[in-house]
């Protein structure tokens, strides 16, 4: 079961190993550490991890095989210098 809890920064120093597991194994929701009895942090495990990016879309789009995607976009000369063609 996760539990929250609250310890000072003093006895953080001495059990700073220990609290550290207990995070890593999910004892531990949330522990809010304070310093005079005030919060100052809290330290909370890490979100899950994000769903990897890169080919998550793979498949999702279908190019005709008419279209060439190797071929020039524009049907008139492209000038690389002005960024536009001659009109």
């Amino acid at each position: 079961m996760k539990t929250e809890i609250e310890i000072s920064a003093t006895a953080l120093k001495m059990t700073w190993p220990k609290i550290l597991r207990g995070l890593e194994h999910g004892m531990y929701a949330r522990v809010v550490v304070t310093r005079r009895g005030k919060p100052v942090a809290e330290l909370v495990p890490p979100r899950a991890p994000s769903p990897r990016l890169w080919g998550s879309l793979r498949g999702s789009i279908v190019v005709s095989p008419a279209v060439d995607l190797t071929g020039p976009s524009l049907g008139e000369p492209f000038d690389a210098g002005r960024g536009a063609t001659d009109r």
